[in-house]
């Protein structure tokens, strides 16, 4: 299968990893030093669950340089959705899947207001990685997986084609009934990733104190009723469950969006809490713990921007 992997972050490094090891025709979308040392010396995946070197990489810039992509990942964040939209349509054909990896709820909604809605699954992934240096990625939290599904809860030929994918590659995954559920479980836990860039402190730190563990919770409550409103299939355990899971993370762990915070980076925080604080106003639910980051992280993401705060 031809695979194009546009992102090749912690999430895009990896996964394109197993699949190119595994013998597919991957091409890689990457940018500056990381595309350097990807062509020179192939992509490094440093792993928890053993390394994988990718010494032949095809590797490229321009996604409309790439012809006839069997299978789209798109790996970058969710911002950049809009930006890539339309490149990704010129290399597609009609039996072609685009599968979004992006945190949030939008990425396949953006996708399809572009791309044939036809083409785009719904589809989300668990790990915790990042760039550790140009051509390096470095997997250091969470058993890998990914989560796809039909957008219209149908099951069919193509999510099978993709189960075998994965799993001859090594990659743990699930074919889901209801990908919109699955998407909004994971929404509801990242949300957290603010949390943690608000107070400076890791998942173990964050869970240790009792006030940061308590807006944790409230915070994770909110959005559930949102979900709710929304009318999206989640059971009211849901948050006890992950709750559990967050402890279980590494204790000196944190997320992409809490470092690109730290950094001074543009941040994914509008497709975070901010998608909260939007829809919560549209179902008239009062989200005050999420108001309250998401306030607090906007004006340090005007200046990762480059925006003038006077136009908050």
């Amino acid at each position: 299968m031809k695979i194009t992997i546009i992102g090749t972050g912690g999430v895009g490094g990896y996964f394109g990893a197993k699949l190119a090891k595994a013998g597919h025709e991957v091409t890689f979308v990457a940018r500056g030093q990381h595309l350097q040392a990807i062509r020179e010396k192939g992509l490094l995946v440093k792993s928890i669950a053993g390394d994988i070197h990718v010494e032949q990489v095809l590797a490229t810039d321009q996604i409309t340089s790439i012809e006839r992509a069997d299978l789209v990942i798109t790996a970058v964040k969710a911002w950049q959705i809009k930006e890539i939209r339309e490149d990704i349509q010129q290399i597609i054909h009609s039996e072609s899947m685009v599968l979004p990896l992006q945190n949030g709820v939008l990425a396949a909604k953006e996708l399809s207001e572009v791309i044939p809605a036809e083409n785009v699954l719904g589809g989300l992934c668990r790990i915790i990685s990042k760039i550790e240096s140009p051509g390096v990625i470095n997997h250091f939290g969470v058993e890998p997986e990914i989560v796809f599904g039909e957008l219209n809860k149908q099951h069919n030929a193509r999510l099978d084609i993709l189960s075998a994918l994965f799993s001859e590659a090594g990659i743990k995954s699930k074919a889901s009934r209801d990908i919109e559920a699955d998407v909004w479980k994971k929404f509801i836990s990242i949300c957290v990733s603010a949390l943690l860039a608000v107070t400076k402190t890791t998942y173990g730190e964050m869970c240790e104190l009792k006030e940061t563990y308590q807006m944790m919770t409230e915070l994770l409550q909110e959005i559930y009723v949102v979900s709710q409103k929304a009318g999206v299939n989640i059971k009211p355990d849901f948050i006890e469950k992950t709750i559990g899971f967050i402890k279980s993370f590494p204790y000196d762990s944190t997320s992409s969006l809490t470092r690109d915070v730290w950094a001074g980076k543009p941040s994914e925080i509008d497709y975070q809490n901010g998608t909260v604080v939007r829809l919560a106003e549209q179902y008239g639910v009062d989200v005050p713990v999420n108001r309250f980051i998401y306030n607090c992280v906007l004006p340090m993401e005007l200046k990762a921007r480059n925006r003038s705060l006077k136009t908050i």
